[in-house]
């Protein structure tokens, strides 16, 4: 299968795909940090190239919940375009997945566009593809089945408290104090990708 990957500079999605003898392609604003088919640039500008599959990766920043509460009132000032930005993030979102491409995988995390635009068809966890890491990612899917889980983790996801009750993934919360934390907590794991790859190829 043609296969592209957008919004993907890891790579890993890509690489899993060309593993298995795809023509995997990935697509991102960003060069790719490993070497592979890759288009440096805006993937808005190549989803008429015939692709028989797509999975993209659409940036989260203004889509999920957790960044809700900076469109309160007493930011404005401090995020003055966020409200603009949002409305951006969406109609790119939208545009993914009204690309004509056959079979469509949209991931993100939970966020507006399971009311915006609809729910997702399923709802994974990397703790379920052998990772010990808690990561709930939306799945929206056109003409692909639900990814099956394999080899579960027996082990309990690690989490941090807030005071205000709030819990979150450790790994996720140790990454905030990398100068890279948005690549770092972008990337999709390993055994997810070889997942997609398996089962969607």
């Amino acid at each position: 299968m043609k296969v592209l990957v957008a919004c993907e500079f890891s790579g890993r999605v890509r690489d899993a795909f060309a593993k298995r003898g795809h023509d995997a392609w990935s697509c991102d604003l960003l060069p790719s940090e490993t070497a592979g088919q890759h288009i440096q640039g805006d993937v808005l500008g190549c989803l008429n190239e015939g692709w028989d599959l797509m999975i993209a990766h659409p940036p989260c920043t203004y889509l999920t919940t957790t960044g809700n509460k900076w469109f309160k009132p007493e930011f404005r000032d401090r995020f003055p375009t966020r409200e603009r930005d949002r409305e951006d993030a969406v109609r790119f979102f939208l545009a993914l997945a009204n690309a004509p491409v056959e079979r469509i995988a949209i991931e993100n995390p939970v966020g507006i566009m399971s009311t915006l635009y609809r729910k997702p068809n399923q709802i994974i966890q990397p703790y379920e593809f052998g990772h010990i890491e808690a990561k709930k990612t939306c799945l929206w899917l056109r003409r692909l089945p639900p990814l099956l889980m394999f080899n579960q983790s027996q082990e309990v996801p690690e989490y941090t408290t807030f005071k205000s009750g709030k819990r979150m993934a450790t790994w996720y919360v140790k990454s905030a104090s990398s100068d890279n934390r948005a690549s770092l907590r972008s990337r999709t794991f390993e055994n997810i990708a070889n997942a997609m790859a398996e089962q969607w190829g």
